[in-house]
């Protein structure tokens, strides 16, 4: 199975390139595309010294959601079978990478999901409004789908061809990609499912979110998760004939 790895990085050259080895180093067999989102630091250069790396320079910064987006459409384009998504900013382990797949490989699931809460972390230890918050997102985002996530939060996932395909074709979320896109999946039929993984505050800098600024979030994801409820598109279907083409 063809398997791509898609890094989305922002200013991460002092990490990128240990968090990079480290996937290679777990399997040298899977593809690493690293989506280099607008960064004014070196982190498209150091990860291009990497020569079995793929490193896509967007010219400007869209966010998460947009670098993730331009991903997907290359794993689509490029006829992947499976695809992660893991950051570029040292918080995931590339040891976890085989768990979260495996469920795709044995046809669990289309989408599986890392979670920091179905067991005991040692290595995460949010502060309160941030697990309160996260919380909030898996109740409400259980009751809209009917299926129980425990991390919304969470940008530690594996995706099968339907669901890259679903994602890739324009419905992946922009503003809070992770809570809405689960939004979007439950309510298209997609399948999701947990698995447990570690992960470990981020190796360099700090959330642009905190304190206060992380109530006033935690409010406009949630108007968001509810808006995106009610708005959910349905599977975009391929025209076979469509000029899909971005690389």
């Amino acid at each position: 199975m063809k398997v791509l790895i898609i890094v989305p990085a922002f200013n991460e050259a002092i990490i990128i390139k240990s968090v990079l080895e480290s996937i290679i180093k777990e399997n040298p067999e899977w593809d690493i595309l690293v989506i280099n989102d607008g960064s004014s630091d070196a982190t498209g250069e150091i990860a291009s010294e990497l020569k079995t790396v793929k490193v896509i320079n967007l010219p400007c910064n869209l966010g998460i959601g947009g670098a993730v987006e331009t991903g997907f459409k290359y794993a689509l384009y490029h006829n992947y079978d499976l695809a992660v998504q893991f950051d570029g900013d040292g918080q995931h382990k590339a040891s976890e990478i085989k768990k979260i797949l495996e469920p795709l490989i044995v046809q669990k699931a289309d989408v599986v999901i890392g979670s920091r809460f179905l067991l005991k972390s040692t290595n995460w230890k949010p502060n309160f409004s941030r697990r309160l918050g996260i919380k909030i997102f898996s109740l409400v985002n259980s009751i809209l789908i009917r299926q129980k996530i425990t991390d919304n939060t969470s940008g530690f996932r594996a995706y099968n061809k339907r669901a890259i395909e679903f994602l890739a074709r324009d419905n992946y979320p922009t503003d809070y990609p992770e809570p809405e896109a689960i939004i979007l999946l439950g309510k298209n039929g997609f399948k999701m499912m947990e698995v447990f993984v570690e992960m470990q505050e981020r190796a360099e800098g700090k959330s642009s979110i905190s304190g206060l600024k992380q109530l006033y979030y935690m409010f406009k994801v949630l108007l968001s998760i509810l808006v995106s409820s009610i708005r959910a598109p349905q599977i975009k279907k391929i025209n076979k004939q469509s000029n899909f083409s971005l690389y």
